[in-house]
């Protein structure tokens, strides 16, 4: 079986082994220490500084997971039980049982097709109890957070950026995660960089930030260094990254900005020899400073796509799986009422989006640097992938188009 993972976890090397091996030498593997702790090695607090500066965020918090992250995302902001979280309906299911699980109600928004939330249709779902926009910069994609941003400002809503597919993603020169009042960060395997599994919190928000730390560890407030008693600002959770984790993500943290370079540079190449074929267009790409980890082609009909994809063995983005709402069993038929009243009651059903059906119907995702079958991206390239591959790889793309 051909290797799956994001850009990440392909360029694993010397650096990733020399920050494990400090802390396995150490015998140390707790976040937290002192300078007088023997074997202390900081890997985490060293990841948090090197992320923050890398993204231009004032605060950052290591935790376990992009889920968690948005966990203590939605925690530090105060949102729970009614209070309603507009978010698209493409997206990790994360993004929308976090919401569930902050006691919170998910109103789900049609995406356009740079499969982003499409901010013409954000504002007929905002209601007295709307209470934040989740944007989630799916595939690498950033919003078009401008606009959404003048929503926001203009109905009082809080803002949670959703950058879990999207780490080190900007939009007009500025990072994704810091348009936003917080944003959450996943180092899952398929992610753009990668510590197996862990995540992080981002916000420029001194009060945020400090929620969103006592959130991830049982209340306490940041910095403590060691087992403390009292000094908890509420209740919280365990959501503490260890050492040996911490260790991988700094290491990966440093490599971020060549691995975007890299994976632009060949996204360019296999999309410049496609550019001229019928049938389909490209997802629209909202800057520049997209992550470029996937080619996402849009054909002209749901039947042309799903014939291309017989021949790739893969399924047009609309079958990969708890990434559309369609697939969410979980969700889906389940009715979350309003706590006060009924005027809000929610049930979540089959094709209730019917451009996000559209667009996702008529998507294929072509690998760059994700290799994902779970994103619907199976097939292509990868950041190591040589020029010849890349040109193998669009000529047999354009064999199979033609052929339609």
């Amino acid at each position: 079986m051909a290797r799956s993972g994001g850009p990440g976890s392909f360029v694993f090397g010397e650096e990733e082994r020399k920050e494990v091996m400090d802390v396995l030498d150490g015998r140390y593997l707790f976040r937290y220490g002192s300078e007088e702790t023997e074997g202390y090695t900081h890997k985490v607090v060293d990841f948090e500084k090197t992320l923050k500066e890398t993204m231009g965020a004032k605060y950052a918090v290591a935790t376990t997971s992009g889920t968690c992250s948005l966990m203590a995302s939605l925690a530090a902001l105060g949102i729970g039980a009614d209070d309603e979280v507009i978010v698209p309906g493409y997206t990790f299911i994360a993004s929308i049982s976090s919401i569930m699980l902050s006691g919170a109600i998910p109103v789900l928004a049609e995406i356009d097709e740079s499969l982003t939330i499409d901010p013409d249709k954000i504002e007929e779902l905002i209601t007295p109890k709307t209470k934040a926009i989740m944007p989630v910069h799916m595939l690498g994609n950033p919003c078009k957070m401008d606009k959404i941003m003048e929503i926001a400002k203009k109905h009082n809503l809080l803002v949670i950026e959703d950058c879990c597919q999207a780490v080190g993603a900007s939009y007009k020169g500025q990072r994704c995660g810091t348009y936003g009042d917080i944003a959450a960060f996943s180092l899952n395997i398929f992610k753009t960089i990668s510590s197996g599994d862990g995540g992080a919190v981002i916000t420029n928000n001194e009060e945020y930030y400090e929620r969103a730390f006592g959130f991830h560890d049982q209340g306490h407030k940041p910095n403590r260094t060691g087992v403390e008693v009292g000094n908890r600002s509420f209740v919280g959770m365990n959501m503490r990254m260890n050492e040996l984790t911490g260790a991988v993500a700094l290491a990966q943290t440093r490599k971020l900005d060549e691995i975007l370079t890299t994976l632009r540079s060949k996204k360019a190449m296999l999309k410049e020899l496609l550019s001229d074929l019928p049938h389909i267009s490209f997802r629209t790409v909202n800057d520049e400073g997209e992550c470029a980890t996937l080619l996402t082609m849009i054909f002209e009909t749901k039947e042309l796509a799903e014939k291309f994809c017989e021949k790739t063995g893969g399924k047009p983005i609309a079958y990969s799986g708890w990434h559309v709402y369609n697939n969410m069993e979980q969700v889906l038929n389940k009715l979350l009422p309003a706590k006060t009243n009924n005027i809000n009651d929610r049930v979540y059903e089959k094709h209730m989006l019917p451009q996000t059906d559209d667009i996702l119907g008529r998507s294929v995702n072509i690998s760059v640097g994700v290799v994902d079958k779970g994103l619907g991206a199976g097939y292509g390239i990868n950041i190591l992938s040589t020029e010849e591959e890349i040109k193998n790889v669009a000529a047999n793309i354009r064999e199979i188009i033609l052929s339609l």
